[in-house]
């Protein structure tokens, strides 16, 4: 009887460390430090939840963006999206057109989005092209 215990004890072990491992793989959160590390680009958002942040990354640059409901002609949207990097020494490198890369992406997934870069990237953003 302990025998056949031991092997049911056994078995959900097994089935809870590959569960564990499943649910870790598929984690979005080490897809974006994934990304980080690769220089690439990720973004993670959950659209149906609006009180959740937008978090992004590219080019090894980590980014946080806050969301703010508001209304259009049509419906209840996201109106303001506040972006702001998350370690702003990562910034090194970017031009003004990756932040035009990124407004891009962003408006893509919320076309009523009002844009605002916090500091140090709007000092960027409001310099006149030469």
């Amino acid at each position: 009887m302990i025998i056949i215990l031991f092997r049911i004890l056994l078995l959900i072990a097994i089935i809870l460390l590959v569960y564990t491992f499943y649910q870790y793989y598929r984690s979005p959160k080490r897809k974006l430090n994934i990304a980080k590390a690769n220089n690439d680009f990720y973004f993670l958002d959950q659209q149906d939840n609006n009180k959740k942040n937008i978090q992004f990354v590219y080019k090894g640059c980590s980014f946080e963006g806050e969301k703010y409901l508001g209304t259009t002609e049509q419906a209840f949207e996201v109106v303001d999206i506040h972006v702001f990097v998350c370690e702003s020494m990562e910034l090194k490198g970017f031009t003004r057109d990756d932040l035009y890369f990124l407004e891009k992406e962003m408006l893509i997934r919320y076309p009523y989005a009002k844009i605002e870069w916090k500091h140090p990237v709007n000092k960027l953003v409001l310099t006149p092209l030469e």
